[in-house]
């Protein structure tokens, strides 16, 4: 029968459940792992980039997003589910900044395919 597949693979019915139950002090320490990867990227950024983050929680545990809104371009983002483990152990700060790297050199690259090859100056 067509139709009834979990993504076309013949018996598989539907994906379980990855229910991770974070305690309030795992929460914070992940709202501050997020946070700290805002401030970072907007520490490689100069001023017009908007940095944000999502946070949300769902039936596979937590998902992270960090976007960037550059001045012109299209925005990016970066979504990450942390498992069980890094959650207690803590994000990496190695980690943390190479996300925060990638987002704006993802932005201001972004901008610089927007602009062209030949921008015009707008004063001297």
């Amino acid at each position: 029968m067509n139709g009834t597949d979990y993504a076309g693979a013949p018996g598989i019915m539907g994906g379980s459940s990855n229910n991770v139950e974070l305690s309030p002090d795992e929460k914070r320490g992940l709202r501050r792992a997020v946070a700290g990867i805002v401030s970072r990227t907007e520490s490689y950024l100069p001023e017009g980039y908007i940095v944000g983050s999502e946070l949300t929680y769902g039936s596979n545990g937590p998902e992270a997003t960090v976007a960037v809104r550059p001045p012109a371009g299209h925005p990016v983002s970066a979504g990450f589910q942390p498992d069980a483990e890094d959650i207690k152990a803590g994000l990496d700060d190695a980690d943390r900044d190479e996300v925060a790297k990638g987002l704006a050199a993802s932005a201001a690259a972004q901008v610089m395919h927007a602009m062209g090859d030949d921008p015009v100056p707008v004063a001297r």
